[in-house]
């Protein structure tokens, strides 16, 4: 036979069906004790001197010849697989059946005595129902179905008479065992709903902390600007149109900031479900008109063959040109900005690169958030980012965001 097939086997029957043992409430430990095991352990010992006793006396009243050793280790062997079975519930329980079956056939069955007329060791029964009780609350249901088939068939096969006294002892360990586990399970499941109700209320909390903050602050100041902009032409008499323009072109900003923020605000202060839909690489052209209209000369070249992109890869595309525009317009304003994407067969390439960074762009080399969240967009798709100084001297920005089903299940 295989060695390693034994050895599978036995860690299967060991551990492989047996459920994790309950937390323990803290009352039953008292630092490396282990209040349940030190109590079955004190009732193993108990079963152990009421079988020595009471095979001692059927050894004396049926005129048997068995030594006081024999009887002493056939009363250990039924009473010591207890102590086991807070650990090993299937393995004790195992090991008291075969123990029990053989002090009985060992030392009840020589005629002319009979088992029928004997009977089992109480103290040893007891201790076998206790193990059956361990493995009910915890092993699968159909290794206590089989413990309890095997135990009746045992018995049977020792002495038929004993069939219903077998079922009444297999039964009410079970039906115990089964109450207990089942109230176990209806905890566990209580317990595992509050806490995952307790982290949703938690992250409700926070996001309508955010909503909060958001509003009270950024959408104050957003909207601000959009009034002061819509005023200040009217400031001054006759301005020129340029300057018309161009604070027309703030307030367009801020009130298209505000309507963004309003949207965030309703994802925030709700579950998250019905949201507007997100931007994408088809709204590509109103975002570069927007970085033209504030004094960036854009242009743009596209490689590949354009295909339909998975919802996060084309909205985390968006996203990242959007910033890296936005850090160009505020660090390198009026700057020429050159925007290259190329459609690769499993993957979608992105270079921003503006040719003049106004110093010290420090911040721009990885310390700054909008950075930060661009690389973190990149990596949960499995893509890469690159932002730092380019050769000369301004700032480039590449991304490289997978397409495939593994990146489309990553952005998901």
């Amino acid at each position: 036979m295989d060695l390693n097939a034994v050895r599978s086997f036995a860690a299967t029957f060991v551990t492989g069906t047996t459920n994790p043992p309950a937390p323990r409430p803290r009352w039953l430990r008292r630092g490396r004790f282990d209040l349940v095991e030190v109590a079955d352990a004190i009732v193993a010992l108990i079963c152990f001197a009421a079988t020595d006793s009471w095979l001692t006396n059927e050894n004396a009243s049926h005129a048997w010849h068995h030594s006081a050793g024999l009887l002493t280790l056939l009363a250990f062997v039924t009473c010591a697989p207890l102590a086991l079975r807070t650990r090993l519930p299937l393995t004790a329980w195992a090991a008291s059946a075969l123990a029990l079956t053989w002090t009985a056939w060992t030392a009840l069955m020589p005629p002319p005595s009979s088992i029928g007329s004997s009977g089992f060791p109480p103290g040893a029964v007891v201790v076998n129902a206790l193990c059956l009780y361990a493995v009910t609350v915890r092993c699968k249901p159909r290794i206590v179905a089989a413990a309890a088939v095997v135990t009746v068939a045992a018995v049977g096969f020792l002495d038929s008479g004993m069939i219903p006294e077998a079922v009444f002892v297999t039964a009410v360990p079970i039906l115990l065992g089964t109450v207990v586990r089942v109230r176990r399970s209806g905890a566990r499941q209580l317990a595992e709903q509050e806490r995952r109700h307790s982290g949703e209320r938690a992250l409700l909390e926070e996001r309508q902390r955010i909503a909060r903050e958001l509003h009270d602050v950024v959408a104050h100041h957003m909207s601000v600007i959009a009034i002061q902009a819509e005023a200040a032409p009217y400031k001054t008499a006759d301005p020129p149109p340029e300057l018309v323009e161009s604070f027309s072109e703030i307030r367009a900003s801020a009130l298209a900031g505000l309507a963004e923020l309003r949207r965030i605000l309703g994802v925030l202060r709700t579950d998250g479900q019905a949201t507007a839909p997100q931007p994408g690489l088809a709204d590509l052209d109103a975002l570069l008109d927007s970085a033209r209209s504030g004094g960036l000369s854009v242009t743009v070249t596209r490689s590949g063959n354009p295909v339909p992109l998975p919802e996060g890869v084309d909205l985390s595309a968006y996203r990242i040109v959007q910033e890296a525009l936005s850090n160009a317009m505020r660090y390198a304003p009026g700057s020429r900005v050159r925007l290259d994407m190329a459609y690769h067969p499993d993957a979608l390439g992105i270079e921003v690169c503006n040719d003049a960074v106004l110093p010290p762009f420090p911040q721009l080399t990885g310390g700054g958030h909008g950075i930060i969240g661009m690389r973190e967009r990149a990596a949960m798709l499995g893509g890469t980012l690159d932002a730092g100084p380019a050769d000369d001297g301004g700032f480039q920005v590449t991304a490289l965001l997978p397409v495939n089903a593994d990146g489309h299940e990553a952005a998901t």
